[in-house]
């Protein structure tokens, strides 16, 4: 049984490891594009500007993926790996396998979307 768990284990560093490099290259293309000069042209302006957001928007979310599989290749060193952040109990193997850098076991992760929505204000529909 160790040696199933130890190769799942190195299946998912590796897993993670790939994920980190695309990610980092994806993000080191994004970031020269941003660093692009703009040329805005009066009757393409919009365009340009909405490239460059979408950019910006898209460099968060990978920055977001890069913290936290960094942060699941910390854990794994630690030897916390494979642990929900919140209840203690081991993570689904199937969801690691899915989302390795996975920190909360699905029941917790539904509680915390749960939770989540409840607390987001309610859009008023003025009729």
């Amino acid at each position: 049984m160790k040696t199933t768990k130890a190769k799942l284990a190195a299946k998912e560093r590796t897993k993670l490891l790939e994920d980190l490099a695309q990610v980092n290259t994806e993000l080191a293309n994004l970031r020269d594009l941003m660093q692009a000069e703009v040329d805005v042209e009066p009757d393409e302006g919009d365009s340009e500007i909405f490239e460059r957001e979408k950019n910006a928007a898209l460099i968060a979310v990978l920055e977001r993926r890069q913290i936290d599989i960094e942060a699941a290749l910390k854990s794994m060193e630690k030897g916390e790996y494979g642990v929900c952040t919140r209840c203690s109990n081991p993570i689904e193997p199937e969801r690691l396998e899915i989302k390795p850098d996975a920190t909360l076991c699905v029941n917790c992760q539904r509680e915390v979307e749960r939770l989540s929505r409840r607390n987001r204000p309610q859009r008023q529909i003025d009729w």
